[in-house]
């Protein structure tokens, strides 16, 4: 039941976000695709969150970056990342991975105020780099607090 309930979080976190209607919500590196995403905290239910220590606020949120070859299979990888606000100040983020059956994300928490316009900086590295090369790529979005 749990890995059902990450499946349909997911599907609405990558697919359910209008925010992204004119954007893409992956890159094609390759034969790969490199889902992203960032959304609020308060989108994970609370049993989900506590099992993964993800803290839940209206001022939390996560990013969320998936690599696969195929379909619902993740591919692993060492992300680092950076988010910044329109004012240059910036948070280090930590992705820690999530597995599911095949499927692999990787999550970083993050803090944010309400309205912030931020930019994500997301570096992915592949110890195997003939596999996938390393890659790194920017996004946008703005954030509001529940």
């Amino acid at each position: 039941m749990q890995t059902l309930k990450w499946q349909l979080i997911f599907f609405f976190i990558f697919f359910g976000d209008n925010t992204y209607a004119n954007d893409s919500i992956f890159k094609q590196v390759g034969e790969y695709k490199i889902f992203f995403s960032a959304f609020n905290s308060s989108f994970i239910p609370p049993d989900i969150a506590s099992s993964y220590k993800i803290v839940r606020g209206k001022d939390r949120g996560l990013v969320n970056v998936s690599i696969m070859k195929d379909l619902a299979v993740g591919v692993p990888v060492q992300i680092k990342g950076e988010v910044s606000n329109i004012l240059q100040q910036s948070q280090k983020l930590k992705f820690f991975p999530v597995q599911e059956g095949k499927s692999l994300y990787y999550l970083a928490p993050f803090e944010f105020d309400n309205e912030d316009y931020l930019t994500f900086s997301i570096n992915i590295e592949h110890e195997n780099k003939i596999e996938i090369p390393n890659y790194t790529f920017k996004f946008q979005k703005k954030m509001y607090t529940d």
